[in-house]
């Protein structure tokens, strides 16, 4: 039995890292899961939709986290134009991050009823450029009119996908956090250029797990047992082509498992006491991997039957070469095989929010145990 794995300075392509305390406590936590090179998302309040800010918010970043390669990305959205495509290239930033209006966490200024044809002259200077185009495959849910649902939100996505390439076939694409076996195809039809990322999550999770508890439920959401094997087998296959993508997204609790508040109060015509129901918000989407996140993936591997000899290439390589940016040395990861119960996943991190509240982030097997931990 492999009781320690070296693994060449594992890379993130795919992680959020928020604002204000939050991001204060995240941030670090990015390094310290064994993560040497991170790919950063741009969905702030507000967006990051100008080159100026996204150098601004890297920067912000890489103070928080010094020994941490960031690679920042700017937010798709109508303001963007081919002269600002150049400066993000100059400036350092790599790719352009594209999400479908109001799906997820901030993506109320992502790709709508417009498509995708609207922003041609802007992918086609992302080709010119050689930057990359991450998609966060899904459309916007139509229950009651096309019947699209988070259910099939993915697999309706793919055509825009195909059109994409078809248009610019040499525009480096990444198909972010596939979750069907419909998005695993379609990424292995299409060209080298075209990848996906796939999150350690959805590696594990069927729609009963995503379902079961708001600590679960992610956009995508985590799909049929037949969508989950197609995912682990494209990773065991050991395909360059997909790679981790944590998709790690840090809520603060209350979002995360919002409560039913009710108070005592005076009604004013009446004079009497009564009760106030406040209902709970919906839960916020997202699930978070970061602090433990390559010792996290090698657990899921070991879970789901996906050899260990696989996890070098999907959590360093593959996605390394994809981006052009190879390990340097000395920063290898060797994680190594813990004994029983010496290990599990933390309940939560508390932190204070921006306005001095205490708070949580609860992450990804809360208090189960793990088989591996950072030797060195």
């Amino acid at each position: 039995m492999v009781d320690h794995i070296s693994l060449s300075a594992p890379f993130d392509a795919h992680v959020h890292l928020r604002q204000g305390n939050l991001m204060r406590l995240v941030t670090p936590h990015v390094h310290q899961g064994g993560i040497r090179m991170a790919f950063v998302m741009p969905n702030l309040v507000p967006p990051l939709t100008l080159p100026e800010h996204t150098i601004a918010y890297a920067k912000e970043l890489q103070a928080l986290a010094p020994d941490l390669h960031i690679l920042p990305s700017l937010y798709l959205s109508s303001q963007l134009t081919p002269a600002l495509i150049r400066e993000a290239k100059q400036g350092g930033i790599v790719g352009v991050k594209s999400y479908p209006r109001g799906v997820t966490t901030n993506s109320e200024g992502g790709v709508g009823m417009e498509g995708y044809a609207v922003y041609d002259d802007v992918f086609a200077e992302m080709e010119r450029q050689d930057m990359v185009l991450n998609l966060h495959g899904e459309v916007p849910s139509d229950v009651d009119g096309d019947g699209t649902c988070v259910l099939n939100a993915e697999e309706r996505f793919l055509p825009h996908l195909f059109e994409i390439n078809r248009k610019f076939p040499k525009l480096r694409i990444v198909l972010e956090h596939c979750t069907t076996a419909a998005a695993v195809e379609a990424v292995k039809s299409l060209s080298d250029n075209v990848v996906a990322t796939i999150t350690p999550h959805h590696l594990h999770l069927t729609i009963d797990g995503a379902c079961s508890t708001p600590l679960g439920f992610c956009k995508p959401l985590a799909k049929f047992p037949s969508d989950r094997a197609a995912l682990r087998s494209a990773v065991a296959s050991g395909n360059p082509k997909f790679f981790l993508g944590s998709d790690s997204a840090p809520h603060p609790s209350r979002a995360k498992l919002p409560a039913l508040h009710v108070a005592r109060v005076v009604n004013a015509q009446t004079g009497h006491d009564e009760d106030e129901v406040a209902l709970p918000s919906p839960c916020a989407a997202g699930i978070y991997t970061g602090a433990n996140l390559v010792p996290l993936t090698a657990e899921v591997f070991e879970r789901g039957g996906i050899p260990l000899e696989r996890l070098e290439g999907f959590v360093s390589s593959h996605g390394r070469r994809f981006y052009g940016v190879p390990a340097p040395e000395g920063q290898e990861v060797v994680l190594r095989r813990t004994t029983k119960g010496a290990r599990r996943v933390e309940k939560a991190f508390g932190y204070k929010t921006d306005e001095g509240e205490d708070e949580w982030v609860i992450p990804f097997l809360a208090g189960e145990e793990i088989g591996w931990e950072i030797a060195a």
